[in-house]
């Protein structure tokens, strides 16, 4: 599986902005995926989980009532709408996909992972 994330981007502070992660050679059914970041300096850490019928999903206390993770398995394409946007969601943001139709939280459950794509939020 190759996954291919939407560019980021520069946003102020309150803004929003939706990634969009697209799945290429295997189909997404039956993967789980999720969202995660890294800031610099330091660790990647989970931003958002969604199971491959969207019916389960995880989002991190840290951006809980500001992200949204969806799927639209008919294009293989997961999104992160993240609305509210504040300096502290800098990062580079990933897509990753796992071999179980589960939700995780965890970095080592993901076996494909995307490029990463750059968010800044100016304040």
């Amino acid at each position: 599986v190759q996954l291919q994330a939407s560019r980021g981007g520069l946003v102020q502070a309150g803004g929003s902005l939706r990634l969009s992660c697209a799945a290429s050679g295997r189909t997404f059914n039956y993967y789980g995926t999720g969202w995660f970041r890294q800031a610099p300096g330091k660790e990647r850490e989970i931003v958002a989980s969604i199971s491959w019928s969207g019916g389960s999903t995880y989002t991190a206390n840290s951006v809980k009532g500001r992200f949204t993770i969806s799927r639209d398995n008919t294009k293989n394409t997961v999104y992160l709408q993240m609305n509210s946007l504040k300096p502290e969601d800098t990062a580079v943001y990933y897509c990753a996909a796992r071999s179980s139709s589960a939700i995780s939280r965890y970095t080592p459950d993901y076996d494909y992972w995307g490029q990463g794509t750059l968010v800044t939020v100016s304040s």
